[in-house]
């Protein structure tokens, strides 16, 4: 992998000019964005890879859904359908995506879900069906610059803070580490729960936000039970198991669980795995299966995996969330 990356070092300039001329022209107003007269609120990050955009679209749902009507856009990366889909009763994964189907899973009752890779043409189908929606989520539509979300939340993981890295084939930037001013919020996500004053003071320092920035720290909350279609048990009390898990950083969960002192394998996929006939049949020899929700959203629709196929769930905790909810609900209030 590292011998890939020096391999293509000189690929990086060309990719940072053609990103950079594509910001400027939107900037400049040559290539045009579209704004709203309505509250929208962009989560998104300029490193590939996980950094916890799903956990944070949810914290947003749980803080707006008693008090707005909300909305959640994504792309809805690898699904089976095209075009824009909405969720509705009957809609699967397939259609939505995992981490759509997820949200419509959890939140239908509360939250319209929504997929469009074109967030534009998104957005006005999602106001000409529910016109009454108050507020939209734009799920990972950071460098979709057709939209000009009024509220950009940029999320970098503690591990890999884009200040440090650089960007594609060789780094793992999307753009360029200026796209970093069109934030209004900077979160580091997936800190250590007892993470330092001293290391925040460092980490701020290194980001160096603009005037009009917040930066706040989160963590990743594991819950303390685990989850199936029709049980719900004590993760202390699960057998040995094998852990399934196709998200882009698996490294996290893996750590927590054996710090826990559980007995499991690890069978890791990459992020978004489309599960194979090969490898499900893998998983019908197995005795109990702990999974991710998003890989849940996948593989529930297994009737042989029904009876052994759980979910751990977890959340976004941040450190300061009174004043990040100010912050949110301030924006919010002006329309």
């Amino acid at each position: 992998m590292k011998l890939l990356r020096y391999i293509f070092f000189p690929i990086v300039p060309i990719y940072y000019c053609i990103t950079w001329v594509r910001n400027l022209l939107f900037d400049l107003g040559i290539l045009t964005s579209t704004s709203y007269d309505f509250p929208v609120i962009c989560v998104g990050n300029l490193s590939v890879g996980g950094t916890g955009k799903t956990p944070m679209i949810e914290y947003l749902i749980r803080l707006l859904k008693d008090d707005y009507k909300v909305a959640t856009l994504s792309r809805g990366y690898k699904r089976k359908s095209e075009g824009f889909q909405i969720g509705k009763p009957g809609i699967t994964a397939d259609v939505l995506g995992d981490e759509p189907f997820q949200f419509y899973s959890k939140y239908a009752d509360k939250v319209a879900v929504a997929v469009d890779a074109n967030r534009r043409e998104g957005i006005v189908k999602l106001k000409q069906l529910l016109p009454k929606i108050d507020v939209v989520l734009l799920d990972d539509a950071y460098q979709h610059r057709k939209v000009k979300a009024g509220f950009n939340i940029l999320l970098t993981t503690y591990s890999n803070i884009y200040t440090s890295d650089i960007v594609l084939p060789t780094g793992n930037l999307r753009e360029p580490k200026k796209g970093a001013n069109r934030a209004d919020i900077i979160i580091v996500t997936k800190c250590p729960v007892l993470l330092s004053d001293s290391e925040k003071k460092k980490i701020t320092e290194a980001i160096n936000p603009k005037t009009h920035q917040h930066v706040f720290f989160s963590a990743i909350k594991y819950a303390d039970y685990i989850i199936s279609n029709t049980k719900k048990l004590l993760l202390a009390d699960a057998p040995k198991f094998t852990l399934v898990t196709g998200i882009a950083n698996p490294v996290p969960l893996v750590d927590f669980l054996s710090e826990k002192g559980l007995d499991f394998e690890h069978l890791n996929f990459k992020d978004h795995h489309d599960f194979t006939p090969e490898e499900l049949d893998v998983f019908k020899q197995k005795s109990f299966i702990i999974t991710t929700e998003k890989d849940f959203m996948r593989l529930n629709r297994y009737p042989f995996l029904e009876d052994k196929l759980f979910y751990l769930s977890i959340e976004a905790v941040i450190d300061n969330p009174s004043s990040f909810n100010h912050t949110v609900k301030t924006f919010i209030s002006r329309f």
